[in-house]
């Protein structure tokens, strides 16, 4: 948003630059304003923008309106979905409330959108994260899909990665998955890291 005094001044400097004989071609790019910016200003001083905060849309929803959505959400049979679901059910009973995304907004403002039970919301503790000081200290493996020349049928990759040093410490290919094969690679890349002296994981 430009003020008026700035406006002013940036128009009375294109009009000078242009009775030197500069064409508006010239002048836009120097001054970062676009030929359709400037014929704007000449017609109002005021920018428009500004006038925003005072727009109200038509469908906004009443008061009443807020609360019986707010009544909806906490309702026993809602409580527990999210607007993203709670939209469609209400149209398969012919209700429309409002759209999803005011639904969002309405919760949101009243702080229910996380939680809208009476009980204290449930906590779950993260799981402790592994990090890896050293080289051979913490293992990560997983399984890839390799196609065979049959249609359907896959062979797969056991991988075995040291997340420190990324390196691949081992691999296996199988016809099929299991953990007792993960667990056999496993047991023997720590019994060859161990055995060389390189490891600090625990057989």
């Amino acid at each position: 948003m430009s003020n008026p005094v700035v406006r002013r001044e940036i128009l009375k400097l294109v009009d000078e630059a242009k009775s030197n004989g500069a064409t508006m071609r010239r002048i836009s790019p120097i001054i970062g304003y676009s030929t359709r910016t400037l014929k704007r200003w000449r017609s109002s001083e005021v920018d428009k923008r500004t006038q925003r905060s005072d727009f109200k849309p038509a469908n906004k929803l009443s008061d009443d309106e807020r609360e019986e959505l707010i009544q909806v959400a906490n309702n026993e049979e809602y409580k527990n979905l999210s607007p993203h679901q709670i939209v469609p059910k209400l149209a398969d009973n012919g209700i429309y409330l409002a759209s999803e995304a005011t639904f969002y907004r309405v919760l949101k403002e009243n702080k229910q959108l996380q939680h809208r039970h009476k009980a204290k919301p449930a906590t779950r503790a993260k799981p402790t994260p592994l990090v890896a000081t050293r080289p051979n200290e913490v293992y990560s493996w997983d399984i890839t899909y390799l196609p065979s020349t049959v249609k359907g049928i896959f062979f797969y990759l056991y991988l075995f990665m040291d997340i420190y040093s990324r390196k691949i410490v081992g691999w296996q290919i199988y016809s099929a998955q299991s953990a007792a094969l993960a667990s056999e690679i496993m047991k023997d890349i720590a019994e060859r890291e161990y055995t060389s002296g390189r490891s600090y994981l625990a057989l």
